[in-house]
């Protein structure tokens, strides 16, 4: 583990002590944690984005399907 040194204004420091105390944990230790899954949420985010834009893009005519025509993309009382 390693120590850093954080500065908070006073009412971000109430605020970690009571929400660290009704956890029942240190501030220490719910930064880091709260640290950690920030960290980790930003490492998951950019593999799925990683992941999306490996795939090859399949264009829509290879598949032998046609594009609608405006008229059938606005048509309403299909809806209805």
């Amino acid at each position: 583990m390693k120590n850093v040194t954080i500065t908070l204004d006073e009412e971000t420091a109430a605020w970690a002590r009571v929400h660290a105390a009704e956890r029942g944990t240190s501030v220490s230790r719910l930064v880091g944690e709260m640290l950690a899954a920030h960290m980790r949420e930003n490492r998951d985010y950019a593999s799925a984005m990683r992941r999306f834009f490996d795939n090859a893009a399949i264009p829509f005519r290879s598949s032998g399907a046609r594009y609608p025509s405006r008229e059938e993309l606005h048509d309403r009382d299909r809806l209805r």
